[in-house]
This record gives structure tokens, C-alpha cells and sequence, in this order.
């Protein structure tokens, strides 16, 4: 007992002798390895790249070839290009130049000895875009070209040994355009020709293709897991045997077939988009995603072929993969996909029911943010969302901008007003100065309204579905202290194009990967991007706590883009402008003459128009010239439109448009919510010697119209100019006493204040050169080095253009270099009792500058640690300093009419006409004025400029002072002939009929009419019964404020509504005697009401 042993016998036992030398593998050999077995370079010949077809079939026999090709650059349709007469071509002919379209007819065949193999695969590649077309014209798959998207499966009914005719539209241009040198990013070459290189018939050996992909994720677990780790060793073990048992079978079949049943051993069966049916929880959401510039490195016409070519291929892949969810953003490509392209629009909008096509976003392009006024934010959201729900039947709940340069602070807002409460992008990763620190957020605008933002950790929007995408969806992950999840987005992007079978046949073998061996994070597919926001939003009603960003999300790139391109900025300014004015007038013309119609389709196509417009590399100014030569001609139109229907309202209130002389007396239009007076120049063919302005004075509507002769007493101050000595001049009124020497402000005296505006040794209105060379990116990069190459410009002798009373002016030439200069005049009008008085400059500029950036400084005798800038529906304040890196990388910044500086007691204020970019470091305030890049566009901004800006100086803090005058400046009053004085008075009543007393802070922004009237509709939705007027209203200055909305026009009900024109609540405060309703809003807030007229609910 106790003590007893046991001898234990084994089957087998284990070898006495050593059979020899076995050496530790050297792990990084046999893992660089893996490389021979796929690469398409010195070992292609023996390794699987030499297996992957079983055949091939090419030449007359059995690719007959036939072009036409279209003259002048157009694109015909299918139904002109192919009535028209073919001629023969072969593989190895050229074909331009750049833009050029050409058509081919194919006739194929498929040889015998091909007919029975598994797939049979068109193989056509001329390194350029193109789309094949059925015989009877239906779109059917896109190309890329350059080795990328060139197979087409053959339909099974070409598999009879006859010919076959389809037809294939080239398009003379690579994926990212006709860059010079092959460089995306440069001006197009206009000469590139495209040779033909491959028409052939291929038949695809399956099995060696699924043996590439699972070779390609085992290989990258090898490289892209921790060396230290056995998942690493392990797939280079398997990928080593692969190899070896390849080698062994002399590349045969079997030996394919053999290395894919050791492939399992590491991913599993990957065959099917069962690799996903399984419980197992996964952290990475894929989502196919097509980002289509909507114009860029090409012109739109070449947009709309892009859409098509992008989505007929996603279509196709959805019906071979039936996991396969794929989203896609801007209601304008769905438009012109259906105007354009019926048949595929029809496909799409069949997958959409399916819920394998997802529409997202909200909006109508993905639009640039930083510029667009707070008006043509919220039309970005109203024709968008309306669009999709009256197309689809569904609005967007994801506002999807992956690719904008920066994200204005209030977004959230607008957001949540318009439907939204979640929103994606990635582009801050980009970040050449700090790195992001959230990747999911709650993202809190300046009212405290707040979206759920996920940030790709992926940082990428065209991931090309790698092994180390997935991985990064965790690696790169900020936010897992919260939640583990992440978006990852992939597809073929930018020049579209969208996910391939490739990245579908990745990502199944990620999640094999996943299931099999585990450490990389497990990928789903088949859901949408809903279901990912869906579940957040659910854990943060469980109780997580998302962190917080407050206010804008900045940009720290690409800070060059709020100048490059200022014709373009000027054009969507003014026609946001217009367009204010346009809906103001037209909808009161509505309610005083029954018989005029609102111009619902024409107001659509100009906001339509300048939307599209607002495309995130369109306005901000980094496409090519041919982008700016299109929306040139669009502008052109919506200024046209705009004019006539101006014209039409003007003449139902009794008066000529501007364009025509007339006679009688003058009146003006103030189309602005707030009372004006204001000293303006009379057109030429009204003014004399003695008379050359008039005061213009009045409430929001009809202002009365003062000529103002030399001795005129109607204004009751004056202004005065002098030269006090050589080259020194003083301009003077009641408010300012200013000295210029050469141009430059050198002394401006509040007189009211009893304070010098300008710091000691301080000049004014200076203007200033830099070189501006970017690391790479010239439209839209100026890089912080640049501040260390200013050169003040020396200006030129001075002289008086105008010498009062009423205006004085003083005009100086500035030479910038031999084919540059700048005239500038600075001018002053003499003061009006209770009304803003400011010093105006207005330029002249001939640019012919190469990568050189032209600003105007401002040095003020005022301290503050934050200046303050007007942006949409708000303020945004930012720092002076250098302070930390965040605060540095803040030397470019966004405003839109005004910047501000401002202490206790006294402010400036800098107003521009149509500029965007501006800087404050310490008291130095500078507006930048023109910019010089020489790509993509060769040609940007050079020509001739006018530009205005202003110094607005202020007693107390800034204040609706700044805002409203930054408006007018903006907004100039305009003059118009009147006879008809009963008439004029009658639209005076109406004209004035809606009004908004109470904090100065409040901002009526716009009037229009309702979408759904039943007199406006145009029949996309519901109609709704009766008239009503919508009224949008926000909160300028950042405090509580309270107001009086008056409307004599016979309002029966008040609502509240959102963006979108859907009714939140009635406000059951309206007086109908008093014909008001009082309001409130928070700090920052945009707010929209309905005026129901009568007749409806």
C-alpha cells in the first residue's frame, strides 16, 4: 500500500535516434516568402498567377471591333452615338484626346473549346473609364481601366458559339481624371490618348482566384499580426504549406484545390456569404460606399457617366453577393441618374426597396459647410430629404460627409432640424497638425442641439477592405472606453467606382480569419448604416455616456480654400443674396395678386443650381478650370432666372426692374428686416453734376429715395478730405478722423470715443504679400510657414476722386510686380444720425501672380485673447494666441461678412463683400484677399478683381451693430423708377406686411412660400390645403432672446415647424387682433414658423 509504481505503455514511443538536423525556420524569411506566391512580377510564370485562367480567346475571330467617334469633346447618348456609321479598329489603336468619348461596337463570340468552361470573363482594359451598354441600350457594368474593374461576365446566352453585339461607351479619362504627368492632382493634359490594350475572352479558373484571395488574408496575417504572436506564425506556416504543396503538384489543379482545403485550417469555408451566419458578436460594421466628387478632377458631365458606370456595378454585385449592403450619398446624382439613365435608375431604385441600396445623407450634395450660408445649409437638407422621401419613401437619418474640409458649428442643429440625429465622416484625420481625439461622440452645436458622430477609425472612406483595414477599425479606435464598434467604409472612392468582388471576397475570408483563428476583429456584413447608429444610440439610452465636442470641428488642412477661387465664392454669395430677395418679394407678390403664380420650378432650379454648386471641392476651389467654366454658365443662369423674376414681382408693385430707365420719381426696396438710411450713389443716368446720391431711408419694404445736390441740408453732417501734408490725407465726418499715407491707414479716430482705433505705429488697410507654396496640395493648403515671407506691398502716390459733402474718396495705386497691381479706394460718406458710420474700401485688382497670396492688414489698439467671426446662424470665437498647438494651427480660419476684436468698452470690426478667409494674431487682423495656386487649375484667380471691405470700428462689445451692418454691407440698397404712387403705396402695406420687433439679436432670415401649398406644389409630395408663409428666424448673439413676430397678411394659425416645413406645434399665442405672436428663443437657435393664411389646416 502507498509505495506501489506503475509502468505506463504507450502505443508508440518516441524516436531514440534524431532522423537529423531540423534548423528553426527564420521567421521574417519564410514570411517575406509569401510574397513570390502571388506577385505579378519575376515569378509569375511559376507561381498561382500562371493558374488563374484556363483560357483565352482574342483577335478578329473573335472580338470584332467597330468605333464611331463623336466630334468636339461631346458625350451623345446611346440612341444618337449608335444610329450613327462605325468603322473598323483593332487592339493596339489610340484613341483621344482627353474628354474625347468613343464608341465601340463588339461583336464576340466565344470560341469552342471555351463554351463549357465555368466562367467566361471579358477582359478590356485601355486605361480609362468606360460602360457597357446592351444592344438595345440598357447600362450594364462600369470599367476602370489600368488593370482595375476590366472583367465583365459574359452572359450564358453568348455561350452558343454565335456572335454577339453589345456596345462599350470610352471615356477619354482615367479614374482621378487627365492630370499632366499622370499626377491627379496637377491641370489636365489636354492631349492624353488611350491605346487599346485588351479585348479578350477569358475563361477564369474559380478555384485558383478563391486561392488568391484566401492566400492574400493569410499572407497579410502573417505580416500585419504581432510578430510575437503564434496567430502570425501560424498563417505563415499555412501559407508556407500552400506553397510547398503547389510546388509539389506542379501548379495542377489539384494542387489548387489541395491548397485551398489548407487554407481552411486558418479561415474556415469562406465560399459563401454564409461566413457571416453566425452568432458570434462582431465589432466592425462594413458598409460599401461609392464617393463620387461630384465634380473634381473632372467636369460634371463626366460625374453623371461616373454614377452609372459606379452603380450598374453595384447592382451586379449585389445579385452575387448577398451580403453585400451598399450606401451612397446626394440626391443630385440620384437625379440625374434618373434623368439620364431611366433603366438603371429603375434597378437602383428596386434595390432600394430591397434594402441592399441604401440612400444616405439628407442632403443634395455633400457640400462644402465652412461657406455656404446658414440659408443654404438648411436647402441643402430641405431638397434633399424631400427628395429621397418622394422618391424612395424614406428620409435620411445619417447626415453623410466623409470628405468636407472642416464642419461648421452648427450642423448639429440644422442637423436634428432637419431629421438627423447621427452623423459620419472621417476627413479630420487628415489633420497635419493634432490628431483627433474622439472616434465616437456626441457632437454639441452652439444652440446645445447634438448628433452622434462616428469618426471611421479606418480613417479612410474608400477602404480597400485589407486584413489591416479591419484590423485598424480597432487599433485606431478612440472611443472603445465607451463602445468597441466602428464603421469601416470601403469601396473605390473619390473618382468613384465603389467596392469590386475583390474587397467582397476579402472581407469574407477577414471574418473566416476571425471565426477560425481568431485576434482579428470579427467584420459583418448585411447590415446598414442605420443599424450601426441605431445600437449606439440605444447603448447611450442604456446609460452610456458618449463624450462630448463642442462647437466646430476645425479643419487643420486646407485652410487655402476659403480664397482659391474667388469669382466662384463672389458668384455663390450673390446668388444666395439673389435668392433671398427672389423668395421675399415673389411671395408677397403671391398674396397681394391672386393672378401672380409663385415661381416654384424657376426658384427650385436656381437653389438646385447653387447647391450644386456648394459641392465640397466646387465652392471651396479645388477642381479643375473646367469646373469653374460649368458653374460660371450655371451662376449665369441663376442670376438670369433671378433677374426676370425680380422683374415680374417688381411690376405687380408698381415698379421698373433696375435694368430700365424711367420716369418719375425714384423709390428703393429694403428687402432686410431692419429699418435703413443709407447714402448711395444714383445710377448714371440719373445723376448730374450737382446731383450724384441720394439718401435712401426706410422700414423693410418700400424706402423712400432723397436725391442730395452739393447743397443739399437733407443730411445734416458732411464729409471732408484734405492733404495736410505731402502725401498725407485726412478724410473726416462727424464720427472718424482718418489719416492715409500711401493707402495705408496710418491714424483713424473715433471722435465719438475719443480714441485712436489703429495701434501705435500701426498702418491700416496695408496690403501684404506671402509666398504660399503648401507641401503638396496648392488649391487648397497654405501651410503656417508662410507668415514667416511677409512683404508689405509700397504703394504708389495718392489723389482725390471725390470731394464731398457727401463722399469723399481717395484713390491709390499699388504695383505688386511687373503684371500685377492693385488701385484701391478708400472712401468715407458723412454720417447719419443713429446709423452705423464705417470707412469702405473698394479694390481693383489685375492678379497675375505665381503661388503668392495677397491679405490686408489691420492693426488695432484692442486686446483680447479670442476674436470673434460670424458664421452660419451664429458666432464663433477662436483664439489670438499660440498658446498650444490646437490654438497655432488656427492661423486660417473661416468668417462670413464679418471678424471682430473686441475688449470691454470698444470693438472692430472688419466686413467684407464676398471674402472668407481671415487670420487674427494678437491685435493684428488680416483679411485674405486672392490666392495664386497653379493646380489643378493652372489658371485660378488669375484676371481681373473687384473687392470690398470695410472697418467698422465700435463702442461696447460686439453686437448687432456688427451683424446688421455687415448685412447691408453685403446687401447694397437698390434704386427703381415709380409712377404709379396708389399702387407703390398699396405695396408698401404689403411689402412691410411681416415684421420682427423686439432684441436686436433676433435675425429674420428668410420668407418664402410653403413647399406643400396647394397653389405652389409641384406634386413631389402631399399637397397641403390653403397658403401659408414660412418664416425662419435665429438668435445672432449668444444670449436668450424675445421678439414680436408680426404678420398683417390675415393669419388664421402660428406653427412651429422643422426645416423640412412639417408642423411641431402650434403656438397658440397669436393674437389675431394684434396680428402678432411673441417668441422666444435660446442662445444661438434657428427657428421656423408657418403662417397658415386661411383655407387649410
Amino acid at each position: 500500500m502507498g509505495g506501489e509504481t506503475q509502468t505506463k505503455v504507450t502505443g508508440r514511443s518516441y524516436p531514440k535516434l534524431a532522423a537529423g538536423p531540423v534548423g528553426q525556420q527564420i521567421h521574417n524569411i519564410y514570411r517575406d516568402r509569401l510574397g513570390q506566391f502571388t506577385s505579378n512580377d519575376q515569378f509569375k510564370s511559376q507561381n498561382l498567377q500562371a493558374a488563374m485562367y484556363e483560357g483565352r480567346a482574342s483577335g478578329e475571330e473573335y472580338v470584332k471591333l467597330s468605333v464611331y467617334s463623336p466630334p468636339d469633346l461631346t458625350r451623345p447618348t446611346f440612341k444618337d452615338a449608335t444610329s450613327q456609321e462605325f468603322t473598323e479598329t483593332k487592339v493596339g489603336e489610340s484613341f483621344g484626346p482627353s474628354w474625347s468619348t468613343h464608341w465601340f461596337k463588339i461583336k464576340l463570340k466565344v470560341p469552342q473549346n471555351l463554351l463549357h468552361k465555368e466562367l467566361l470573363e471579358l477582359h478590356w482594359d485601355a486605361n480609362n473609364e468606360g460602360l457597357i451598354w446592351t444592344e438595345d441600350g440598357e447600362p450594364l457594368q462600369g470599367l476602370t481601366g489600368g488593370g482595375e474593374r476590366v472583367e465583365w461576365i459574359l452572359p450564358k446566352t453568348f455561350r452558343d458559339g454565335k456572335f454577339h453585339t453589345f456596345y462599350i461607351e470610352m471615356a477619354c479619362n482615367g479614374m482621378f481624371g487627365n492630370g499632366r504627368e499622370g499626377v491627379a492632382n496637377q491641370p489636365p493634359d489636354p492631349n492624353n490618348y488611350y491605346q487599346l490594350h485588351k479585348a479578350d475572352i477569358v475563361a477564369v479558373n474559380q478555384e485558383a482566384r478563391a486561392l488568391f484571395f484566401d492566400f492574400w488574408i493569410i499572407a497579410d496575417s502573417a505580416r500585419e499580426f504581432p510578430w510575437d504572436s503564434w496567430e502570425s506564425h501560424e498563417a505563415t506556416q499555412i501559407g508556407n504549406a500552400i506553397m510547398d504543396v503547389f510546388i509539389a503538384g506542379h501548379g495542377s489543379q489539384a494542387s489548387i484545390v489541395k491548397g485551398r482545403e489548407t487554407a481552411k485550417q486558418y479561415i474556415g469555408d469562406v465560399n459563401s456569404s454564409k461566413v457571416y451566419d453566425n452568432d458570434k458578436e462582431h465589432i466592425v460594421y462594413a458598409i460599401g460606399h461609392c464617393h463620387i466628387d461630384t465634380n473634381w478632377l473632372w467636369p460634371w458631365d463626366e460625374t453623371k457617366r461616373k454614377i452609372a458606370r459606379s452603380w450598374a456595378n453595384q447592382c451586379n454585385l449585389m445579385d452575387r453577393y448577398p451580403e453585400h449592403r451598399f450606401t451612397c450619398s446626394s440626391a443630385q446624382q440620384y437625379k440625374w441618374l434618373e434623368q439620364y439613365y431611366p433603366q438603371l435608375y429603375d434597378r437602383v431604385k428596386a434595390k432600394v426597396k430591397q434594402g441592399t441600396f441604401q440612400p444616405v445623407g439628407g442632403s443634395w450634395v455633400e457640400h462644402d459647410t465652412n461657406l455656404p450660408s446658414g440659408e443654404s445649409l438648411v436647402r441643402q437638407f430641405l431638397y434633399g430629404q424631400r427628395y429621397f422621401e418622394s422618391h424612395f419613401g424614406e428620409r435620411c437619418s445619417t447626415f453623410w460627409l466623409p470628405d468636407t474640409f472642416g464642419y461648421t458649428s452648427q450642423l448639429p442643429q440644422l442637423c436634428r432640424l432637419a431629421g438627423m440625429s447621427r452623423f459620419f465622416t472621417q476627413k479630420l484625420s487628415w489633420n497635419n497638425i493634432n490628431n483627433f481625439p474622439h472616434t465616437t461622440f456626441n457632437w454639441v452645436s452652439l444652440d446645445g442641439s447634438q448628433v452622434l458622430c462616428h469618426m471611421a477609425p479606418s480613417e479612410t472612406y474608400t477602404a480597400d477592405a485589407h486584413f489591416g483595414d479591419v484590423k485598424r477599425s480597432v487599433s485606431q479606435h478612440k472611443s472603445m472606453d465607451q463602445d468597441k464598434t466602428s464603421l469601416l467604409v470601403f469601396g473605390k472612392g473619390d473618382g468613384g467606382g465603389g467596392p469590386t468582388f475583390e474587397h467582397l471576397e476579402k472581407l469574407r475570408r477577414c471574418r473566416g480569419v476571425s471565426d477560425t483563428t481568431g485576434l482579428l476583429p470579427r467584420v459583418k456584413m448585411g447590415n446598414s448604416v442605420e443599424d450601426f447608429f441605431e445600437r449606439l444610440e440605444q447603448k447611450a439610452i442604456d446609460g452610456t455616456k458618449f463624450v462630448t465636442w463642442y462647437g466646430e470641428l476645425y479643419f487643420e488642412l486646407h485652410r487655402g480654400t476659403y480664397t482659391t477661387q474667388a469669382n466662384n465664392k463672389w458668384n455663390n454669395r450673390k446668388t444666395e443674396i439673389l435668392l433671398h430677395d427672389v423668395e421675399y418679394l415673389a411671395t408677397l407678390a403671391t398674396i397681394k395678386d391672386s393672378s401672380y403664380k409663385y415661381p416654384k420650378k424657376d426658384i427650385d432650379d436656381m437653389w438646385e443650381h447653387v447647391l450644386l454648386c456648394q459641392f465640397h471641392d466646387c465652392l471651396p476651389g479645388s477642381s479643375i478650370e473646367m469646373c469653374y467654366d460649368d458653374s460660371g454658365r450655371l451662376y449665369a443662369t441663376v442670376f438670369k432666372t433671378g433677374e426676370k423674376i425680380l422683374k415680374d414681382t417688381l411690376s405687380v408693385f408698381g415698379l421698373s426692374s433696375r435694368q430700365e430707365s424711367g420716369s418719375g420719381s425714384l423709390t428703393a426696396i429694403n428687402t432686410l428686416p431692419w429699418s435703413r438710411a443709407e447714402i448711395v450713389r444714383l445710377p448714371e443716368h440719373l445723376s448730374s453734376k450737382d446731383e450724384k446720391y441720394a439718401l435712401v431711408h426706410g422700414n423693410p419694404g418700400v424706402a423712400s429715395v432723397d436725391k442730395l445736390s452739393q447743397s443739399s441740408k437733407i443730411v445734416k453732417s458732411s464729409a471732408s478730405i484734405k492733404e495736410i501734408t505731402t502725401g498725407v490725407f485726412q478724410l473726416s465726418n462727424d464720427r472718424f478722423q482718418i489719416k492715409v499715407e500711401r493707402g495705408s491707414i496710418i491714424s483713424l479716430i473715433d471722435l465719438l470715443a475719443n480714441r485712436e482705433v489703429i495701434s501705435k505705429g500701426g498702418k491700416a488697410n496695408q496690403l501684404v504679400l506671402y509666398d504660399d507654396k503648401p507641401l503638396y496640395w496648392q488649391a487648397w493648403d497654405v501651410e503656417v510657414y508662410h507668415l514667416e515671407s511677409r512683404e508689405e506691398l509700397v504703394s504708389g502716390t495718392s489723389s482725390i476722386a471725390e470731394h464731398g459733402p457727401h463722399r469723399v474718396s481717395l484713390v491709390t495705386e499699388t504695383k505688386i510686380s511687373e503684371e500685377s497691381w492693385i488701385k484701391t479706394t478708400i472712401s468715407l460718406a458723412a454720417s447719419i444720425k443713429d446709423q452705423p458710420s464705417y470707412i469702405e474700401m473698394s479694390s481693383e485688382v489685375e492678379w497675375r501672380e505665381n503661388m503668392k497670396f495677397l491679405k490686408v492688414e489691420f492693426p488695432v489698439d484692442i486686446v483680447n485673447t479670442e476674436a470673434s467671426y460670424e458664421t452660419q446662424y451664429g458666432i464663433v470665437r477662436r483664439p489670438t494666441h499660440y498658446n498650444t498647438s490646437w490654438d497655432m494651427a488656427k492661423f486660417e480660419v473661416c468668417c462670413h461678412k464679418w471678424a471682430d476684436l473686441s475688449e470691454n468698452g470698444y470693438g472692430v470690426s472688419i466686413l467684407n463683400d464676398s471674402k472668407y478667409g481671415f487670420a487674427t494674431c494678437g491685435n493684428m487682423m488680416r483679411l485674405s484677399v486672392l490666392r495664386a495656386p497653379k493646380a489643378p487649375d493652372a489658371h485660378a484667380d488669375m484676371g481681373r478683381h473687384n473687392v470690398r471691405w470695410a472697418i467698422l470700428p465700435h463702442a461696447g462689445p460686439l453686437g448687432s451693430l456688427t451683424v446688421r451692418t455687415a448685412r447691408d454691407f453685403n446687401h447694397p440698397l437698390q434704386l427703381y423708377p415709380s409712377s404709379n404712387t396708389s399702387l407703390l403705396k398699396f405695396a408698401s402695406s404689403i411689402l412691410s406686411s411681416i415684421t420682427l420687433r423686439g432684441s436686436p439679436s433676433l435675425i429674420l432670415d428668410a420668407i418664402k412660400r410653403g413647399e406643400d401649398d396647394e397653389d405652389v406644389s409641384r406634386g413631389e409630395l402631399p399637397k397641403r390645403e390653403g397658403r401659408s408663409i414660412i418664416v425662419r428666424i435665429y438668435e445672432s448673439l449668444g444670449g436668450k432672446s424675445r421678439g414680436v413676430l408680426g404678420c398683417t397678411l390675415g393669419v388664421k394659425k402660428c406653427f412651429r415647424t422643422n426645416l423640412l416645413e412639417e408642423d411641431e406645434e402650434q403656438l397658440r399665442g397669436w393674437d389675431a387682433k394684434g396680428e402678432k405672436i411673441e417668441i422666444e428663443l435660446r442662445p444661438f437657435e434657428v427657428a421656423t414658423f408657418r403662417l397658415q393664411l386661411g383655407g387649410g389646416d
